[in-house]
């Protein structure tokens, strides 16, 4: 049985793949620890400059899993996630993204953590927080208004309009769409390139670019509070029923 998340090596570049295609890669909260973990350990390993991070054909990843929110709403936010946005915002080595098929929820928002990003053709973005009674998080509420304008940000990240992949890049979220079979090597090259780069240099030029991160933390957090408090509300106990209901 091959794990959920599968981390390798090549050369200078460290994949991150999410492999749980039977579900869309929807994130559980032990995946959240695996992706956390590789991150922060590329970030400590002078051998890796760059990091992918990838799904599957037809799937970057359909956003956390169902049964982890409906726990959530009827205990307690597990701090895994939350850990995960952590280390995904403060990470020290650049980050590219290969998406293909669909990124719904925290599949959308991570991409604006992203250095680069490549998309199928195919590819949807998509962020029905609203709908089930929660809000936007990974610090998107204050990066997505920044990156794409207040009034796109509003329509992705409120009404939950989705993104085709050529939107998205029209918008400045992705780099380069593809036709789908040449997602994954698209964004191997070009992590490589990145990779090439002088490292220190990279990593001033890096963090020059994102001097607004203890701004990213700080929303990261304040989202984390109202989420939490929004899980265990009316609200989201009638969408997550709702949602469960048209699944049968």
């Amino acid at each position: 049985m091959t794990a959920p998340v599968m981390v390798t090596d090549e050369g200078a570049v460290r994949i991150i793949r999410l492999n749980r295609p039977e579900k869309k890669n929807a994130l559980t909260l032990a995946m959240y620890a695996d992706m956390a973990h590789a991150l922060s350990e590329a970030d400590q390993s002078d051998a890796i400059h760059c990091g992918v991070i990838a799904g599957v054909p037809g799937a970057f990843c359909a956003g956390n899993d169902i049964t982890d929110f409906l726990k959530a709403s009827s205990g307690g936010l597990d701090p895994r996630a939350h850990e995960f946005l952590h280390a995904l915002a403060r990470r020290q080595k650049p980050l590219v993204a290969a998406v293909d098929g669909v990124a719904i929820g925290v599949g959308t928002t991570m991409l604006f953590h992203c250095d680069h990003v490549v998309a199928g053709s195919g590819a949807t973005l998509s962020t029905p927080f609203l709908k089930l009674g929660l809000i936007p998080e990974a610090g998107s509420t204050l990066l997505a208004p920044m990156r794409m304008g207040y009034a796109r940000a509003f329509s992705l990240l409120v009404m939950g309009r989705p993104l085709t992949a050529a939107e998205a890049k029209d918008a400045g979220i992705v780099n380069t769409v593809v036709d789908s079979a040449e997602v994954d090597a698209t964004a191997l090259k070009a992590a490589q390139e990145i990779a090439a780069l002088p490292p220190k240099t990279l990593a001033v030029a890096r963090g020059l670019m994102r001097g607004h991160l203890d701004e990213v933390i700080k929303q990261i957090d304040t989202e984390a509070v109202h989420f939490r408090d929004l899980l265990q509300s009316d609200e989201a106990r009638t969408a997550f029923a709702a949602f469960l209901a048209r699944r049968k």
